[in-house]
């Protein structure tokens, strides 16, 4: 019929959905990869992408929305040469332009199949017992904690060196842009290698740092998969513990 449906439970163990119009189908490896377009239906959660078993679901219609509201936003900041300003600058953005959203969008779908293509590797390296294990914690500490950490794994898998060797600029910049929160909080160390890249020019030392932060990431998955959810160190005085040495 031209539609896509996917459901699923999202953040909090909460159940998602969206309906699509089909824009297009791609086969990657052992991956499909469905590509929506307008949106007749949805929850009011708007993730730009998932994964579930080895279908990857990307939302345009998202993705668009979201670089918009975050453009109307970003003329309100104080902050002009941040890394969001450094993205739209990559592509090229002027207020109205159209073309410009386009392409960002175009960008963006781009890092949002890497990163699901990483999360899916990362799916594999650690088993169903994390599925489980993050409902089992759904809604609490412990699920955010879990969350950035896989999604560490999954960006140090795929979409850092997919980013890094092939990606445009603009969508590097809009990957630091994002990251926030406690991934922020536990990665200090990609901030601040982005930060040399911004005033050197030079990707290497993040280019250095991806293979030694993803073997930190994945037997960290694994070192919470062997422990009680209740011992993880998860309050604010404890993050450091979970950061990578190196």
């Amino acid at each position: 019929r031209g539609l896509v449906y996917s459901a699923g439970y999202g953040r909090g163990g909460r159940p998602t959905f969206f309906l699509g119009v089909l824009e297009r189908c791609e086969d990657f490896d052992d991956y499909t990869i469905l590509i929506s377009g307008e949106e007749l239906a949805r929850d009011l959660a708007v993730a730009p992408a998932m994964s579930q078993g080895n279908t990857i679901f990307v939302r345009r219609d998202s993705i668009r929305r979201m670089l918009f509201e975050t453009m109307e936003a970003w003329h309100w900041r104080d902050s002009p040469q941040d890394a969001l300003a450094r993205a739209l600058d990559a592509y090229g953005y002027r207020d109205g332009d159209e073309g410009a959203l386009e392409r960002m969008t175009d960008g963006e779908i781009e890092a949002a199949v890497w990163h699901e293509v990483g999360e899916v590797m990362a799916g594999r390296l650690l088993g169903p017992q994390w599925e489980q294990t993050v409902m089992e914690v759904a809604g609490s500490r412990q699920e955010w904690v879990a969350r950035a950490v896989r999604d560490h794994l999954a960006d140090c898998l795929i979409t850092l060196p997919a980013l890094l060797e092939s990606g445009p600029a603009g969508a590097l910049h809009f990957y630091f842009a994002n990251l926030t929160g406690l991934r922020r909080e536990l990665f200090p160390q990609l901030t601040q290698a982005y930060q040399r890249w911004v005033d050197d020019a030079s990707s290497k030392p993040l280019q250095r740092l991806v293979a030694p932060a993803r073997e930190h990431w994945l037997r960290l998955a694994q070192r919470l998969l062997d422990e009680p959810a209740d011992r993880w160190p998860v309050g604010d005085d404890a993050l450091a513990t979970l950061r990578p040495a190196l």
